[in-house]
């Protein structure tokens, strides 16, 4: 039924356990996977009274997050490579998760997005949603959730 399947992470714990139950799923589907990693923009410096500078700047940053993705993406395609399973990792720059995770199924061609039901949002997840909530509401692929 599903033949390419995006799966999202950010690298927790709960989501690491998600990416494992992913590769059973897609094995069983004889699908091929497809694992993404929303990368943080560099964050825009405010200056004046009480505003704390970063000394890091947008191209130490973006080498920070690049490495992050590809540590946790290369540990995502072990996993399905040591099952079995086709796999291929996609990391882009996206502060909104949930519209990176929404373009790259598209872009992917994913006929399904296999996601765990919470991250390490914490409570900032309580306030404003989840990214699990907000795909849900906006894509038009099928969204499989993992509790």
């Amino acid at each position: 039924m599903f033949k390419h399947i995006l799966v999202p992470t950010d690298g927790s714990e709960f989501s690491t356990k998600t990416v494992e139950k992913s590769v059973v799923f897609a094995k069983e589907a004889g699908a091929r996977v497809t694992f993404y990693f929303a990368k943080p923009d560099y964050p825009i410096a405010l200056y004046g009274e009480g505003a704390l500078l970063d000394p890091t700047t947008p191209e130490k940053f973006s080498e920070m997050a690049d490495k992050q993705a590809d540590q946790i993406l290369q540990a995502c395609e072990k996993l399905a490579k040591d099952a079995g399973v086709a796999s291929s990792k996609l990391s882009t720059v996206n502060n909104v998760p949930y519209e990176g995770i929404i373009d790259a199924a598209n872009a992917s061609g994913c006929d399904l997005i296999f996601m765990a039901s919470h991250g390490r949002r914490g409570l900032s997840a309580l306030l404003l949603g989840s990214e699990t909530s907000r795909v849900l509401t906006h894509s038009t692929i099928p969204v499989l959730v993992y509790r």
